[in-house]
């Protein structure tokens, strides 16, 4: 079945990261590392490899790293070239989109993920987009982008990634409803934002991946502040439900919440183990530091 081309992905990153003060005082939290690739990265790359042609990043105040991240670093290159760094050249230049890749738009005022997305409308137009949240990482085979990718080719509408979390944990997210279809693969018949776990419909949770019709913008303009005094995109995707075709996808891959200290610290020893540079002597240091404990 042919379907519209999903060609741009929204990458909201005007979160002001305070979980990790001072560290993000002035830094953004996007551009702390895990190993030594900034975490934006990581997610933009995510995005190119399941085909996305243009990434439009929504910002905020004190963000103009990111697009410097982003840009040309003449005097860099110029100075690796010239001292014959060839390899940590090519690595620097393969981490920077082509001209015209990338769009920058402001969100002037954190008024939540929902509004966030409506900020980038006039970039997308009237077209299916993607959705990556900057703070999950997912280490798997096959980018979680690129499975959705597959599901919404053979079926279209829209597509969340979901994953299975623990009872005592289920109180924390926005958790799926789901109806038709079995694993990997269902309907989602409706949303509940961090439900008590003897309410909640499943314990599957949406997990910072999205593929979405541009209906959504129509229904976020109409939308009022939800939960916390912002505009929550789950509050605009319960209606579209009832417009278009919504599925979840259980994707394979481990995810790390980066907007977390463990979840930061977890991700950095699974990217550091799974470097074939690294991970031999990081495993050695990993074991004898637990051996002293």
């Amino acid at each position: 079945m042919s379907q519209r081309p999903i060609r741009k992905a929204i990458i909201p990153v005007a979160g002001l990261g305070t979980r990790f003060l001072p560290a993000t005082k002035s830094m953004p939290k996007e551009m702390l590392t895990v190993v030594d690739r900034p975490v934006i990265q990581y997610v933009f790359d995510e995005a190119r490899a399941a085909g996305i042609e243009h990434v439009v990043f929504v910002t905020g105040r004190n963000k103009g790293v990111i697009e410097d991240h982003f840009d040309i670093a003449y005097e860099l290159e110029e100075t690796l070239a010239r001292r014959n760094k060839t390899d940590i050249l090519r690595t620097v230049v393969a981490a920077r989109p082509r001209p015209g890749e990338t769009s920058f738009t402001r969100q002037q005022e954190p008024l939540g993920l929902g509004h966030a997305v409506w900020c980038a409308r006039d970039i997308i137009g009237n077209e299916p987009f993607a959705l990556l949240l900057p703070d999950v990482l997912i280490k798997g085979k096959t980018g979680c982008l690129s499975q959705m990718m597959d599901v919404y080719s053979e079926h279209g509408g829209n597509v969340i990634a979901v994953e299975e979390v623990p009872p005592e944990r289920i109180d924390q997210y926005g958790v799926v409803e789901i109806g038709d279809g079995s694993d990997p693969l269902w309907t989602v018949t409706g949303m509940v934002e961090k439900p008590k776990r003897e309410e909640a419909p499943s314990n599957l949770i949406i997990t910072g991946r999205y593929i979405l019709q541009p209906k959504i913008f129509d229904l976020l303009s109409r939308g009022s502040a939800g939960a916390g005094g912002e505009i929550q995109l789950t509050d605009s995707m319960r209606p579209l439900m009832n417009l278009e075709p919504f599925r979840a996808l259980r994707f394979e891959g481990s995810t790390y919440d980066c907007g977390s200290k463990i979840g930061f610290l977890a991700a950095n020893v699974a990217y550091a183990l799974d470097r074939d540079d690294l991970g031999g002597d990081f495993r050695g240091e990993m074991k004898r530091l637990l051996s002293d404990l």
